[in-house]
């Protein structure tokens, strides 16, 4: 069982009145809303690193004359 830290953070007004709102509506913590927030913050980051990454093969393998399943398997066998 992993165990609590507590942290300090501050937020501009509107945005804390926001994360309350949530929370009363969700029937969450606002404790409970910020850990949401973040675990999506970092879901959306990786997602991005991803969408980068598989940009960048995907200009290799274009470059390459790579095009479909088919090229990659012959390119593979060489």
């Amino acid at each position: 069982m992993s165990t609590a830290v507590k942290k300090t953070i501050t937020l501009p007004p509107d945005l804390a009145r926001n994360a309350e709102a949530l929370a009363r509506a969700e029937g969450k913590t606002l404790s409970a809303v910020i850990q949401d927030a973040l675990r999506l913050a970092g879901i959306k980051l990786r997602l991005q690193k991803l969408g980068d990454l598989q940009g960048y093969w995907s200009r290799r393998a274009r470059a390459k004359g790579i095009l479909s399943e088919q090229d990659l398997k012959r390119y593979l066998r060489r």
